[in-house]
């Protein structure tokens, strides 16, 4: 059985439950279950630590989160190994989100060394006269992290690289499928040389450990990815706490009618769609294409989604593998079903192979379908129909969520156009809205969440300003 890591220490528990692969339905490990007992046990281990870990100097902190990511070097294929196993991700793919976690943790040493604030010059204001002031940022305390499957190393290391960065302490929950690569984690940590009560990792049900870190008044912060119904939970409960929240999206990209329809395009567009099964944020869920062209890359777009190979996450050549869970599956044939029976045209997919959904492709899809305006994080992408790019981005705007979206496009004014009008956190030019590389801000608007996460800009959300005042006088 695994065992929780609390204060530096691996503490069993009285109850566990039983991990299962996504693709085999097998049982790969055991992982216990911690009662309210043992996420105060965290908390204040972290509480304890949060002090000693602020004062210590920066070149400190970055030499650790350095160490780290060179055992992850080390260590590559473990890690990927864990991933694939208790994700379903395919193993390339695994490879990938690594040497991305190893990056971040780079960046996250890199920016412990940048933390700084800015001077401030008083006597532009009468009575400002011979004051010198400036503003420091301090650690805000204990950070509370609350982690989703579908990138089980990287999205943990875009909230513990900048929170041990800027010299808080943390308690992790990670998502119950996937909590095995924090564990590993932790012991990297430990061996890394990263203080004890620093970094604790809580695994159990979200009624007690999140509801736990979400309203006790020790920890400063909370950081969430997950799903937005979730996410407007822990605001509520959270009260004057500060709160990241990475959500939900229904990603589009929109392709112009001056689009050069080639590979290098179509394998862009299927690697944005169906990378990770689909399951990412900032997956293509839909396609608004010019009338002109719309033929020709659907006929293209369906013959490569074709062309994907499904199978064991382990597996080298697996490109498409199964979803998290059983009930996703059985969730997402529904919509499918849905869209069929209100006319919308399944190309390709709509199906499943044992516990794997087929790559599907929707033609014309209603902007009320579920497969439309919910979030499918599922291999599953509509493609419709549109008059003009000005008309995609009506119907990229016509959603809930607001995280990023994508516009392939020769015309600049078209371009402009599009940064003006398309309402998300991050426009991508000639690209697809699943772009993302780690330094970079992202995060969204309206149900997509609130805050950037970004090592930079995670920093500043996990830092307090202080104003200094010098009177000369």
């Amino acid at each position: 059985m695994e065992k929780l890591f609390i204060n530096g220490e691996w503490v069993t528990t009285q109850s566990s439950e039983y991990l299962y692969s996504p693709y085999t339905e097998e049982k790969i490990a055991e992982i216990p279950i911690a009662k309210e007992t043992e996420v105060n046990l965290a908390i204040y281990g972290a509480f304890k630590a949060k002090g000693s870990w602020a004062r210590i100097p920066a070149h400190e902190k970055a030499s650790i989160l350095e160490k780290l990511s060179k055992l992850y070097e080390k260590n590559l294929e473990k890690a990927a190994e864990i991933i694939a196993m208790e994700s379903a991700k395919p193993i390339r793919l695994a490879e990938m989100e690594v040497s991305r976690t190893i990056q971040t943790f780079k960046f996250a040493a890199e920016e412990a060394k940048r933390i700084h604030g800015e001077t401030i010059p008083l006597d532009a204001a009468p009575g400002g006269e011979r004051r010198v002031s400036y503003t420091i940022r301090e650690p805000l305390g204990v950070i509370g992290a609350i982690t989703p499957f579908n990138f089980p190393l990287n999205l943990v290391a875009h909230k513990i690289g900048p929170a041990l960065a800027s010299g808080n302490s943390i308690v992790l929950k990670p998502a119950r499928q996937t909590p095995l690569s924090s564990f590993y984690l932790a012991e990297l940590l430990e061996e890394a040389g990263l203080p004890k009560g620093v970094f604790n990792v809580v695994t159990g049900h979200g009624s007690v450990v999140g509801d736990l870190l979400v309203t006790d008044s020790r920890i400063n912060m909370i950081t969430f990815t997950g799903s937005p119904e979730v996410g407007v939970g822990i605001r509520n409960k959270a009260g004057l706490k500060k709160v990241t929240l990475e959500l939900g999206s229904n990603a589009a990209v929109i392709i112009d009618k001056d689009t050069e329809v080639n590979k290098k395009l179509i394998d862009r567009c299927i690697t944005g769609a169906f990378s990770n099964n689909g399951q990412v944020c900032i997956s293509i869920q839909r396609m608004y294409v010019h009338e002109n062209i719309y033929d020709k890359f659907a006929e293209q777009f369906i013959e490569a989604a074709n062309k994907l190979k499904i199978g064991d996450p382990l597996d080298s050549d697996t490109d498409i593998s199964a979803l998290i869970s059983k009930r996703e599956l059985e969730d997402r044939l529904s919509w499918i079903r849905e869209a069929k029976e209100s006319g919308a045209e399944i190309a390709t997919g709509g199906k499943e192979e044992g516990t794997v959904l087929c790559p599907t492709v929707i033609l014309e899809a209603e902007n009320r379908l579920k497969v439309s305006c919910q979030e499918a994080f599922a291999p599953i992408v509509i493609l419709n129909k549109v008059k003009s790019a000005a008309e995609g981005i009506h119907f990229v705007n016509e959603s809930r969520f607001g995280l990023q979206a994508g516009i392939y496009t020769k015309d600049i004014e078209t371009a402009l156009e599009a940064i003006d009008k398309l309402y998300v956190g991050g426009v991508l030019i000639n690209d697809i809205p699943t772009f993302r590389v780690d330094h970079m801000p992202y995060g969204g608007v309206k149900e997509s969440g609130i805050g950037r996460e970004g090592i930079k800009y995670a920093i500043e959300e996990m830092t307090e300003m202080k104003l200094v005042v010098w009177n000369r006088n």
